[in-house]
């Protein structure tokens, strides 16, 4: 309450520094935007429940939760060419819970920076600069999450609009830097950052949009090494779990001798590369099509830990009074079965950045923030196909999104028989590894599938304000094939693998 109250104090002396102004030199204007939310979920058998037979790789929440987040941004915009913005969270405050502020007396330091930025222009030309915390990664105009790197992350970004057709925007950004204790070495800090820079072109024609991109980087040794364990970060608060997960093969052994990641010692810095094109088709309007291309590679000094893959995917509908109906899908390469030439999958810094639009359930696509990714983060290893009719309406303010959708894995079977003749399972299908490297989604091979069912509705009651009723449900198929499972990716114990569903209740105020 304290830091909200000088907050609010500071704004209403910058207002009034603004008033007191507006007949000198120049006056500041500040512009508010927010999201207040309150959202109700109940469900079964997800990512988000305890207990056997979960579906998903982490049990943090009950059967019933409810919550709120609220956001606020403000922009000092100084004139066309200078402008700062801060964005704040507050949330997720889980009702009870007293880390997150929601427990009797609500008195939790929960205030949270999710973005502080500088925008100006150089002098005499277009070229626009944003330095700060701010939201960077791959464009993607069918997904429209990029499944590389994408997040709110502190850098910098430059963007040039040469003409109608071509425009370009280049970036620097430091996900990590500092952090390492040293761990009673003297090296505190040392070789422990993480770079990534970028370089988009995005190419505007008529009902046609191109964007070819590239980024690539170094990652230090040390950015999640703790007590002499390359990824034995797990309560430093430095990584959430699907930070470092998709940088590494999903298996345990880097080498004879059963040692582990966590045992592996990296002394020089690893290299990161991804490249792709997005592209939006409106020209044959009301047809609509997008699609999405992503190759990458990362490359360890120990060369069992490389990873490389690829993926696309691409969204297809047609435009209709009542609703959009449409199919999407994806591909993404998966593992072969070789234990030691690293991993075949998509390399993944981070995939926070927006929502998946083509699933709010097995990954992470609600807006609304309610429970989801209940397979992951992250696409990797897997590929679908489905049915999306969105935007369905037949009342005034009143919308309906149907979503059918198959998915399977492109991970080969045969690595799992070789990992159980050797004593190991795969580490992203181990329960309580919620940081583990490799933990990234649900492990499926070529013989296993998903299917998610859901609705989704939305009510527009004021101009502000809307009411969304969203219902997921989950089918899980694993193989029963007990040479390739012979414990359940579950719980690793029981075959006890069960359906998960979820139904979320939210009202939300933007403005």
């Amino acid at each position: 309450m304290h830091k909200l109250s000088l907050l609010l104090l500071a704004a209403g002396l910058a207002a009034g520094i603004s008033l007191g102004t507006s007949s000198s030199a120049s006056a500041i204007d500040f512009n508010v935007k927010g999201q207040w939310i309150a959202s109700f979920d109940y469900g079964q058998n997800g990512s988000f429940t305890g207990g056997n037979g979960r579906t998903g790789y982490n049990n943090r929440e009950d059967t019933f939760s409810a919550r709120q987040r609220q956001r606020i941004q403000v922009d000092a915009k100084a004139s066309e060419t200078l402008s700062g913005t801060l964005f704040f969270e507050i949330g997720d405050v889980v009702w009870g819970q007293a880390s997150t502020g929601g427990a009797l007396g609500a008195d939790g330091r929960i205030i949270e920076i999710k973005n502080a930025y500088l925008d100006w222009t150089v002098p005499d030309t277009n070229i626009k600069v944003r330095m700060g915390i701010q939201g960077l990664g791959a464009p993607s105009f069918a997904l429209k999450k990029p499944q590389s790197f994408g997040d709110d992350v502190a850098g910098v970004a430059v963007s040039c609009q040469f003409n109608d057709t071509v425009g370009a925007t280049a970036f620097w950004a430091r996900p990590y830097n500092d952090n390492y204790a040293g761990n009673g070495n003297g090296r505190i800090g040392y070789m422990d950052n993480v770079d990534i820079g970028g370089l988009m072109i995005p190419l505007t024609f008529d009902g046609f949009k191109l964007t070819p991109w590239v980024m690539g980087g170094g990652i230090g040794p040390n950015f999640l090494r703790q007590n002499g364990q390359l990824f034995g970060n797990r309560d430093t608060g430095v990584s959430r779990p699907f930070v470092v997960a998709g940088m590494v093969p999903a298996w345990g052994v880097v080498g004879s001798g059963g040692r582990t990641m966590d045992q592996c010692k990296i002394n020089q810095y690893a290299t990161v590369w991804w490249a792709g094109f997005t592209g939006d088709i409106t020209y044959w309007d009301p047809v609509h099509v997008a699609f999405d291309f992503t190759a990458g590679k990362v490359d360890w000094s120990n060369s069992r830990l490389n990873r490389a893959g690829w993926m696309v995917n691409f969204v297809a509908e047609y435009k209709l009074d009542w609703g959009v109906p449409g199919l999407i899908g994806w591909y993404a390469s998966g593992d072969d079965d070789d234990l030691g030439n690293g991993s075949e999958r998509l390399p993944t810094l981070s995939a926070g950045a927006a929502d998946n639009d083509f699933s709010r359930y097995a990954f992470d696509g609600n807006p609304w923030f309610h429970r989801e990714g209940t397979l992951g983060n992250s696409m990797a290893g897997t590929w679908g196909i489905g049915l999306r009719i969105r935007d369905i309406s037949f009342l005034e303010d009143l919308k309906h999104t149907f979503r059918l959708t198959y998915m399977g894995g492109t991970n080969d079977r045969g690595i799992l028989k070789k990992m159980h003749r050797q004593g190991f399972r795969p580490a992203s299908n181990s329960q309580g590894e919620v940081v583990h490297a490799g933990v990234e989604n649900l492990y499926l091979t070529d013989i296993d599938s998903v299917m998610e069912i859901g609705l989704y509705n939305e009510y527009k009651m004021y101009e502000n304000f809307k009411i969304v009723l969203d219902a997921n449900y989950l089918a899980v198929f694993l193989s029963n094939d007990s040479s390739t499972w012979k414990r359940t990716p579950m719980n690793g114990t029981s075959r006890d693998v069960r359906d998960a569903w979820n139904v979320n209740l939210s009202f939300a105020y933007e403005f």
